[in-house]
């Protein structure tokens, strides 16, 4: 089996079905990297730089194409290897790295589907062979722990209280919310200020428990780092952490900004909250530093954008041997969805998964009936490769719009989608 062709496949479509996410986010694009061989065999991965640049990918992808041609998939991580050296002074880390991400998922599609298993059994069987941890025979995990991504937290509370109540009437147990209040015609307000933070969000959790119970399992995304306007130093991080202690979150994600390793180290140190984030970490080379310092309680590789299948499996390999947990990022459309819920399978230490509640088309069309929940649970996925299909109707469907990435707004670059 010989590979014939690469390219990129740009889509947007609807960001999502849900009601309550749509108020802040109406479109979301794509970037689904295609492969095709001499056999028939296509193998299809998503890079979660799509959502953000779409526009990117398509000649990063066709720098690296010649690498691939002729070759077969008999060695993915030696294909990887070729082409992250040869970018070597720009894709150690960053876009190029995030790009390779999805090249190298869709080699793993179809190495599953030429081999007629699914690729969390392939991940695992490479876990055992290059790590020796865990080398009991059979799967990881029979089930997996699912919560509901629930974006900003819709406000007045009484909606926010109906939003989680939503994402229970589809079936998860769990949902995570931003931080700050999220109002339809005003837009975001999270305070800066450590006392006002620690208040708002005391408020917040202290409603939602008096509402669902100590039973549903919650989080909460700070997403500090990806707003133009608010960014929680080392204080604010702090008091909100310790806020939170009595609300038992599942964990706290993203309180600071990825650029202080450290201060992560700091607050993971004097909490009882557990810490969680690493969904803007691209390669092992830049984990490293968050994965000695131990900034994270609860690391969250996506296996969308940590520069392929391989490294997340060799963060989550790291993350274990340190005694800490996974929780893999899944932001991306379908392709990106599964490529998360495999690495989370083929990994020990997976403690939870992401899923995008009542995703829309870009999700559901690629993604068919091979993510199956149950009582809150996803159950390992069955069918070869990852378990996905872009065809050509969904293609014609959704076609590209040129600015449908996402971004923080700033004067001159105004988001509008």
């Amino acid at each position: 089996m010989k590979i014939t062709d690469v390219k990129t496949i740009l889509l947007t479509g609807p960001c999502t079905l849900d009601p309550y996410l749509s108020e802040a986010r109406k479109l979301r694009s794509a970037a689904f990297i295609q492969i095709k061989t001499d056999s028939g065999l296509i193998g299809i991965g998503e890079t979660y730089a799509g959502y953000f640049c779409p526009e990117m990918v398509p000649e990063i992808v066709e720098f690296f194409k010649p690498i691939l041609l002729g070759n077969n998939v008999d060695d993915i991580p030696g294909l990887w290897a070729k082409m992250y050296n040869c970018g070597n002074f720009w894709c150690r880390v960053g876009l190029g790295a995030i790009v390779l991400c999805g090249i190298e998922a869709a080699l793993w599609d179809l190495k599953g589907k030429q081999e007629n298993i699914p690729v969390w059994k392939l991940l695992q069987e490479k876990w055992r062979a290059d790590f020796g941890l865990s080398a009991t025979k059979g799967s990881y995990h029979d089930k997996l722990p699912c919560y509901a991504t629930g974006g900003p937290s819709n406000y007045p509370l009484n909606k926010l209280a109906g939003k989680i109540a939503f994402y229970n009437s589809l079936g998860f147990k769990g949902a995570k919310i931003g931080a700050g209040a999220y109002y339809k015609d005003k837009g975001f307000h999270i305070p800066s200020d450590p006392h006002e933070a620690a208040d708002l969000e005391s408020a917040k959790m202290a409603y939602i428990r008096e509402q669902f119970s100590d039973d549903l399992w919650l989080m909460m995304d700070a997403h500090m780092g990806n707003s133009s306007t608010t960014t929680w130093g080392l204080d604010t991080a702090m008091a909100v952490a310790k806020a939170m202690e009595p609300y038992k979150l599942f964990f706290l994600e993203e309180p600071l900004h990825y650029t202080r390793p450290d201060l992560y180290s700091e607050l993971c140190k004097n909490t009882t909250t557990p810490i969680a984030g690493g969904e803007c970490l691209t390669a092992f080379c830049e984990w490293q530093t968050f994965l000695e310092q131990d900034s994270f309680n609860i690391g969250q590789p996506d296996a969308s954008f940590t520069a392929g299948l391989n490294e997340f499996m060799k963060v989550a390999a790291s993350l274990h041997q340190r005694g800490r947990k996974i929780a893999p990022h899944a932001w991306g459309a379908g392709a990106s969805q599964m490529q998360n819920i495999h690495c989370g399978f083929a990994s020990p230490n997976t403690i939870i998964l992401e899923v995008a509640p009542a995703y829309g088309p870009l999700h559901s069309e690629v993604i068919g009936d091979s993510l199956q929940m149950k009582d809150g649970y996803a159950l390992p996925p069955e069918k070869p490769g990852l378990g996905i299909e872009l065809t050509e109707a969904t293609i014609k469907r959704y076609p590209f719009q040129r600015g449908s990435g996402e971004f923080n707004s700033v004067p001159g670059k105004i988001l509008t989608t």
